[in-house]
């Protein structure tokens, strides 16, 4: 596993795991790695300090200083910053308002704004020049900031 500093075109500045260079790579190129701020897909490695460590520091004698006290873990599965919380409350509030359509996103958007299917909130996913030949066809969509929960039932 590899960590990036990653930056999208609008200057956001984030983190990202990937298994590989080369699966980073693969990704980007897909237009698969989206800003968590912004979900631009305009997305480029930042610069990074690498993380090294000498020998030296291995052979130097450790100060005697008392044991830190254990602290209480973050949960990983809480949200940590106010960002996140809106976020978290952001995805429950389309979970429960709006219909998950899937990869069908585009036809479905489609439809609505032909009027060929009843108007209703929707959500899903799209492949970037979905979404853009939606736009064109003056079809109404944001991106949202976050990756939909994949149902699989």
């Amino acid at each position: 596993m590899i960590r990036y500093d990653l930056k999208c075109a609008d200057g956001h500045v984030f983190d990202s795991w990937f298994q590989s260079s080369s699966a980073y790579d693969k990704l980007a190129a897909a237009g698969m790695v989206s800003c968590v701020i912004c979900g631009g897909t305009k997305v480029e490695k930042a610069l990074m300090a690498p993380r090294v460590t000498t020998s030296d520091k291995a052979a130097a004698p450790k100060p005697q200083t008392p044991a830190p006290q254990p602290q209480e873990a973050p949960k990983l599965s809480e949200p940590a910053s106010d960002v996140e919380k809106a976020l978290t409350e952001m995805r429950k509030h389309i979970e429960k308002n709006a219909t998950y359509v899937g990869g069908n996103f585009a036809n479905e958007a489609r439809a609505q704004h032909t009027g060929e299917a009843p108007e209703r909130a929707i959500y899903g996913e799209a492949k970037p020049e979905e979404a853009k030949a939606l736009i064109e066809e003056g079809v109404q969509i944001a991106p949202l900031p976050f990756t939909p929960t994949r149902k699989t039932s």
